[in-house]
């Protein structure tokens, strides 16, 4: 019979059905954007993302692509794609469920609008809290950012990219693109992942982060 396996090694569920006998949770600690931009955080976090997908224990890969794996493809760490963003906060927001690539529908809630300008366009992103991860004292504060643009499905993942952030009482938060990562699906079928909302689409090329897995 086939059962849930959580997987929190980011800010949102991804969940992968196994057959086993038992339902284990496992949760990580996640991989967090650095408050500041400069090119050796942000080469630190594809060192650190590398070193968990090249870990079986850790991996979300096909047992045939870990044979394999050396690196995920990235694009060239580029810092005009680390910006300042203007969080207006929206505390009045109701939960909602959010689309996954499964049957599944995790509830969030919007934490926030970011207001930035990248490569010249006013551009605007959606943040997130997860609702059941909240809850756990060690997360309360991360924020979901979940977003595509003009590279999904050409580039960068169809399914579009996130990136972990972690609230605070500053009326600014830094994004770093270059440390935008996949869902898990972009990798194994086998997981079930958030769909960024349909606000969150940019239109502008975000040259930043990973790119797709397989062509």
């Amino acid at each position: 019979m086939n059962v849930n396996f959580w997987n929190t090694n980011f800010t949102y569920f991804c969940i992968k059905y196994i057959p086993m006998k038992k339902l284990f949770f496992t949760f990580l600690f996640p991989i967090l954007a650095s408050a500041q931009c400069n090119e050796k955080n942000s080469k630190a976090f594809q060192e650190q993302l590398n070193k968990e997908y090249a870990n079986p224990e850790e991996s979300p890969l096909k047992k045939s692509d870990l044979e394999h794996f050396k690196t995920l493809d990235f694009y060239a760490v580029d810092m005009d794609f680390c910006v300042e963003a203007k969080l207006v906060k929206t505390p009045k927001e109701k939960p909602f469920a959010m689309k996954t690539s499964s049957s599944r529908t995790p509830l969030y809630v919007k934490y926030g609008e970011l207001h930035f300008t990248l490569k010249g366009k006013e551009c605007k992103l959606n943040v997130f809290r997860n609702i059941e991860l909240s809850k756990m004292e060690k997360y309360k504060n991360h924020l979901f950012l979940p977003f595509t643009d003009l590279t999904s499905g050409v580039e960068s993942y169809g399914g579009g990219r996130y990136i972990d952030l972690e609230a605070s009482e500053k009326e600014t938060m830094t994004i770093d693109f270059n440390q935008a990562y996949n869902p898990y699906c972009a990798y194994n079928e086998g997981y079930s992942c958030p769909i960024p909302p349909k606000e969150n689409d940019l239109l502008v090329e975000v040259r930043a982060g990973v790119k797709k897995f397989h062509d």
